[in-house]
């Protein structure tokens, strides 16, 4: 087991790169700046570090960077007892062994300055430029505000906003938390508790997504030791008592080396030991851990195709573990990741873990963002902008980043994003679903239908009828996967409002938060109305809605509109007068009222089963009639719920709405119950520019081929 793996507080470095100390570092800091024509000693490291990824840089910015940063916080010391030049110099050295650019280190190297020395934005800007000074800005708290128990979220709140245009101020945020935990020994246990919690719930999370992997496995085994001290001894332990845990893996690897070398494959084979967190979590998933369950061989080639060379070999000289193939290449990981994952059988049975990837992609998967350089420097090949732009169109920005940006600004209390962040954090995949119009949306595994029409039309979601999925109608509750089309339906009605129950299906912030706000802004519509949804009355016997829905059918509008002309008229002509959604009442039916919840009348067809059931249980009906003697609605036209029964057979959805559309009728809902004996049930609820096409519309929905009955929708009476 290497000293990196055995050592979660060893710092990230190539295992020829002897520890380096801070202490002497801080030493050599003590003794002030030096000559401005060489480099001073204290960052050497650093630029050691930082030629080894960028041979041709210029490290002349990191020397004056340097000077300024030690003169200024000349005097200060950690709570270790160290120069408190060494944690700047320290953060840097961690993102220059990532491969981090010279304006990244730059900035690093001062990110404390403006917040706790008389170093201001402005004389950062005048010395090292405009985006050293964006970075430097980013990573600085604007203001001293004590908040409390918000402290933690608001300071995130900042980090997040200040990423929204660079993915790089959230690099040198990482690092410089990995720094304190690695120096948290000096803190009380109390305080250690709090902070390896945060970095629990939210800094591992976000190194996880922004695919640095390189500190997120430190930052976990760094916390692992704190929170749970017992079974970090018991993993340290197990790893000591381990004499050789690498033999088993090694004769499995020169196996694979011998393998590629006769099919002619130049790869590189390495022994990759597992952390600390890793074995414990192999440990609890198969109990007695095996040989080779310390690590895993990492096979490094030079292109994309010799990857799957590289596998179809293993796949043939070994046997394989079919289960543990995955192809994170084909389907790269939201976080960048890009690798093939399998296992094959070794002597004695041994199962060893393999991880194929290019030397690139193991670059990425390694330092994540940081490898990828400055996203925004000029392309010298492309064309120059016309028109300045202050917005920064970020390229290795992940679509959970936007996503989480869009919707902290409407989490303006910080426990509410408090809870929302970790909640979406801990979403660990990303799934991709595609648009009619070709684009995509990247939504968190689990997301329904309900997530993508907030992910596609924000408030305009709030109409959602119901959706097509992969071309079918399904419910707005229907779970999306990888690869899935998605079609959101929006009601004509932009009165609309989002039902309560669309809160158990929605998995994004976006949604959540969305929903949630048009219930404060609609407090009235917190609950459903008893009328609208089913209930007859408060606790008693259930109305039933003609809008039923079926696994794989389009869901019905559930919102509440606002008033709106029913073309109705009732004894009292102040009250609100809604058409029940059961029976959808067309002029000339006869019509019977009931007070509901708020004072409003809602009227129902005589015949309607929901009228017998509320006079069951004693509620007086109110009189109503259609206006005007005529029983025309007002220019909104009429809302009508037909049911056809059909036979099954292809095309008999597209004949139907084709025949409704032809009509003039537009569809507000639509369900499609499962086939039954070869017999399907189509439920439409469509607005109608007038009564009278009723029966045509009917007759034109009967002559479709398969259709042997349309009706007005009728329901059972509920049993008493």
């Amino acid at each position: 087991m290497s000293a990196e793996a055995a050592d979660p507080g060893a710092p990230l470095r190539r295992r020829s790169r002897p520890r380096i100390d801070l202490r002497r570092l801080g030493r050599v800091a003590l003794r002030g700046p030096v000559s401005r024509d060489r480099l001073p000693d204290a960052i050497s490291h650093v630029a050691e570090a930082h030629r080894a990824h960028h041979p041709d840089a210029d490290l002349t910015i990191l020397r004056r960077a340097y000077v300024l940063a030690e003169s200024s916080h000349r005097g200060q010391m950690r709570k270790s007892g160290e120069p408190y030049i060494t944690h700047p110099l320290a953060v840097t050295l961690i993102l220059a062994e990532l491969g981090a650019e010279t304006t990244t280190l730059t900035a690093s190297l001062l990110h404390d300055t403006v917040e706790d020395t008389e170093v201001t934005l402005d004389q950062v800007k005048e010395q090292f430029g405009d985006e050293v000074c964006y970075l430097v800005d980013g990573v600085t708290k604007l203001e001293k505000v004590d908040y409390g128990a918000a402290a933690e979220p608001e300071t995130f709140r900042k980090m997040l906003v200040a990423t929204g245009n660079d993915v790089r101020v959230m690099s040198i945020k990482l690092a410089d938390r990995l720094h304190n935990m690695r120096t948290l020994g000096v803190m009380r246990p109390e305080k250690q508790a709090r902070i390896a919690k945060v970095t629990r719930d939210v800094l591992i999370p976000l190194a996880e997504r922004l695919g640095v992997q390189a500190l997120k496995t430190e930052l976990e085994d760094l916390v692992f030791a704190i929170l749970h001290p017992e079974e970090y001894e018991e993993t340290r332990a197990l790893i000591a008592a381990a004499k050789s845990p690498d033999a088993l893996l090694e004769t499995i690897a020169e196996n694979v080396t011998h393998t590629l070398r006769d099919a002619g494959i130049s790869a590189e084979v390495l022994i990759r030991p597992r952390h600390f967190v890793s074995v414990h979590r192999v440990r609890r998933k198969r109990g007695e851990l095996r040989g080779t369950d310390f690590g895993r061989l990492l096979v490094l080639v030079g292109e994309d195709a010799d990857c799957y060379a590289v596998l179809g070999e293993l796949h043939t000289c070994f046997t394989p573990v079919i289960s543990e193939f995955k192809d994170f290449i084909a389907a790269p990981k939201f976080n960048l990741y890009q690798s093939l994952h399998t296992a094959v059988v070794g002597p004695e049975g041994a199962v060893a873990e393999v991880l194929i990837r290019t030397h690139r992609m193991h670059k990425v998967a390694e330092a994540g963002v940081v490898a990828l350089g400055n996203p925004y420097a000029q392309d010298p090949a492309a064309p120059p902008q016309t028109e300045p732009s202050d917005e920064r169109a970020d390229p290795t920005r992940p679509g959970w980043l936007s996503r989480l940006l869009d919707w902290q600004e409407s989490a303006t209390d910080p426990d509410t994003f408090w809870t929302t962040l970790r909640d979406d954090l801990a979403q660990d995949r990303e799934i991709t679903v595609f648009r009619t119009d070709g684009g995509t949306l990247g939504l968190p595994a689990g997301a329904s239908c309900v997530d993508a029409a907030y992910a596609q039309y924000g408030d305009r979601a709030h109409t959602a009828i119901g959706a097509r999925v992969n071309g079918r109608l399904a419910t707005l509750s229907t779970v999306l996967s990888d690869g899935d089309t998605v079609q959101p339906l929006l009601a004509q009605d932009t009165a609309s409002g989002p039902s309560p129950d669309w809160l158990d299906h929605a998995r994004t912030p976006a949604a959540r938060i969305a929903i949630t706000g048009w219930f404060s802004d609609h407090p009235d519509e917190a609950k459903p109305d008893p009328e609208t949804v089913g209930s007859a009355s408060s606790g008693a016997q259930s109305e039933p809605s003609s809008e039923r829905e079926a696994p794989g059918a389009a869901a019905p509008a559930r919102g509440r509109s606002g008033p709106r002309p029913t073309g109705v008229v009732v004894d009292d002509p102040n009250a609100q007068v809604r058409l029940a959604g059961c029976c959808t009442p067309v002029p000339p039916d006869e019509l019977t009222g009931f007070v509901v919840r708020g004072g409003a009348v809602t009227v129902h067809r005589r015949e309607c089963p929901a009228v017998t059931a509320m006079q069951e249980i004693g509620r007086a009906p109110v009189a109503a009639r259609w206006a005007d003697g005529e029983g025309r609605e007002s220019d909104a036209g009429c809302r009508v719920t037909l049911v056809a029964e059909s036979f099954g057979r292809p095309r008999l959805l597209a004949d139907l709405t084709e025949a409704i559309a032809t009509a003039d009728a537009a569809i507000v809902s639509a369900t499609v119950e499962p086939p039954s004996e070869q017999r399907v049930r189509h439920t439409y609820t469509l607005r109608l520019p007038d009564a009278a096409g009723l029966p045509g519309l009917m007759r034109a929905m009967r002559d479709v081929a398969g259709v042997y009955d349309v009706s007005r929708a009728q329901h059972p009476a509920p049993a008493g």
